[in-house]
């Protein structure tokens, strides 16, 4: 089953959408009235599901898209892929600590603001270092307090992709406080469409979406690492950790954090353009720069420049639509 909210007021209305993102039939609520009543609401979106797969309902137009949840209770990210998080820290000079493989990263986010998969990302000034970030993530029912992984991966109900915009010259002094992310974590984007794990077939194992995440930078191919790969903590894992001192409501979003994945051989990966995997953010890209030549030679985003993060399944097919996103000067 796919979903989507169509852009009206605060929360969106929730449409049900066909597997091929041709069409979409309306379902009356918002998506979070739905995960607030998931057991009751599940089955009648299932039979909108059934009919909009067999022709009926209106046009989908990604474009009049919200994202899937336009505000949340809750969205924390995480740093599944270990390879992103030392490559970023080695290029701000910062130690890795042994810890970081074995028990998860992850900072609250703000979730009152979320962006549409085709909003511009609204910018007062490009020295903030402007970075996109593509990641997957997902989203729960209820989870208790101290739930198992068992539990936490019960309560995957919806699976979507991120761009979750970094303003990375900001990082090192607002991290310096210990205080953590604020303003260089600005409004993040999800994709158009949200799906149900059993959309996945067979790239979902229960806990890691095996595609690779398509990232093109101003119409160039720029990354397609592989979700499923180098991802150390899985999303069993990460939202148990979030639920490890709270309960978590129905709604809450968790971010895998930036895909990243190593060469073959173990190192850093390469350019697309060079056969490699590519990256799924700039900084990444900054860093291999920086220590192949001593420095960077990729800028972080540009008024004017454009990403676009989309995941295809075996087919070829869009799974979740595309977030298109151009960075504007706020005006």
């Amino acid at each position: 089953m796919k979903l989507a909210s169509l852009k009206q007021g605060r929360d969106g209305t929730l449409v049900v959408v066909s597997t091929d993102l041709q069409r979409c039939l309306r379902a009356g609520m918002t998506l979070q009235a739905a995960l607030d009543d998931w057991e009751q609401q599940r089955p009648l979106l299932e039979s909108l599901s059934e009919q909009v797969n067999g022709g009926a309902g209106e046009a989908f137009d990604e474009s009049l898209c919200a994202s899937p949840l336009p505000r949340a209770y809750q969205w924390a990210d995480g740093s599944a892929y270990v390879n992103h998080v030392e490559l970023v820290r080695k290029a701000r000079g910062a130690e890795m600590p042994d810890s970081f493989w074995t028990d998860p990263l992850m900072y609250q986010g703000g979730s009152d603001s979320f962006l549409g998969p085709r909003d511009p990302i609204v910018m007062a000034d490009t020295d903030w270092g402007i970075d996109f970030e593509g990641e997957v993530a997902v989203i729960t029912g209820d989870v208790p307090m101290g739930a198992s992984r068992e539990q936490a991966a019960a309560a995957i109900q919806l699976v979507m992709l991120v761009n979750d915009v970094s303003l990375r010259n900001l990082i090192p002094a607002e991290l310096g406080k210990g205080f953590g992310f604020f303003q260089s974590k600005p409004s993040s984007a999800f994709s158009p469409v949200c799906v149900t794990p059993d959309e996945l077939g067979d790239a979902w194992d229960g806990g890691r979406l095996h595609l690779p995440l398509l990232v093109s930078y101003n119409g160039s191919p720029f990354g397609r690492a592989d979700a499923g790969v180098d991802m150390t903590f899985d999303f069993p894992t990460l939202v148990a950790h979030a639920a490890k001192t709270r309960p978590l409501g129905a709604g809450t979003v968790i971010g895998s954090g930036t895909v990243s994945n190593k060469d073959a051989d173990g190192s850093p990966g390469r350019p697309v353009a060079d056969g490699g995997a590519g990256y799924s953010c700039i900084a990444e890209i900054r860093m291999i720069e920086t220590i192949r030549d001593g420095k960077p030679s990729t800028r972080f985003m540009q008024f004017g420049d454009q990403v676009r993060l989309e995941m295809l399944d075996a087919a070829g097919a869009s799974i979740f639509g595309a977030i298109d996103q151009a960075v504007v000067e706020q005006g």
